[in-house]
């Protein structure tokens, strides 16, 4: 593992935990083989991206978080199910749900729930270490998974890039800096993930997406996370080259959600 901030050094230590247990509940061969037998089609992520960005759209990952370490409880009454229709019905292209328990207290059911209740592709927020957990996103019904570029080396990445696509998952790689960027540029992912947040501080900035725009070739699709809380953020990422949009607290925060949606995106 690459050098991680005290609390990814935290959440990965966990996750490390988790899956240990979790084996001893079911195999690595026993959930291979369970990611093997899922009955339903994946829904294209990347696709659903692709397609609104032809149509002259954004592309909108709405996010269904329910907590975060740096905020706290976001939303107590969360209705996984509920808040994907809501999405569904503002424009969403595609849905986020967090599925890790102990720092986001998001769950993989919340996952099942919101893909049961919408036709959209589905991305499993989590942090992912080990094959154990790719396999798993499967079985769950995710669509996409989040590599992050803080908490995996290159090689990590690319051997678990392929391993996803092998099973019919897409890939949402997530870089901050420059030199992760760099590194994963390296292996041409067709969907990247800037995070406006650092990860050591917390602080927000969307001039993290605006640095590093230039640096990704043409054809790679890039989204913006974090950060995103008026019009004015959308119009000036959007105008800089941005192709579309992780967002989650701004969303979560509102009565409605996919009215939030509909605000800060309008058709």
């Amino acid at each position: 593992m690459v050098d991680a901030p005290d609390i990814l050094k935290r959440i990965v230590a966990q996750k490390w935990n988790e899956i240990e247990y979790k084996k001893t509940l079911k195999s690595s061969l026993e959930m291979q083989t369970s990611s093997l037998e899922r009955t339903d089609s994946p829904r294209g992520f990347v696709n659903a991206i692709r397609h609104d960005v032809q149509l002259r759209r954004l592309g909108v990952i709405a996010e269904i978080k329910r907590a975060s370490p740096s905020k706290g409880v976001i939303r107590r009454d969360l209705n996984p199910s509920q808040i994907a229709k809501s999405y569904q019905l503002g424009g969403a292209s595609c849905l986020s749900v967090l599925t890790d328990e102990v720092f986001f207290r998001g769950s993989n059911q919340n996952l099942t729930e919101a893909r049961d209740g919408c036709e959209l592709p589905v991305l499993r927020k989590d942090f992912i270490v080990d094959p154990y957990q790719i396999y798993e996103a499967a079985t769950i019904g995710a669509d996409c998974i989040l590599l992050i570029a803080s908490i995996l080396n290159l090689d990590e990445l690319k051997q678990m890039s392929e391993l996803a696509r092998s099973i019919g998952l897409d890939t949402l790689v997530e870089v901050h800096s420059q030199v992760e960027l760099d590194a994963v540029l390296s292996f041409n992912p067709p969907l990247i993930g800037i995070n406006n947040r650092d990860l050591h501080t917390f602080d927000v900035s969307i001039n993290v997406t605006l640095d590093l725009l230039e640096s990704i070739p043409e054809g790679t699709l890039i989204i913006s996370e974090s950060g995103i809380k008026n019009r004015n953020d959308v119009l000036r990422l959007t105008e800089a080259g941005v192709d579309g949009f992780l967002v989650g607290e701004a969303f979560m925060r509102h009565d409605d959600p996919g009215q939030k949606l509909e605000e800060l995106f309008p058709r």
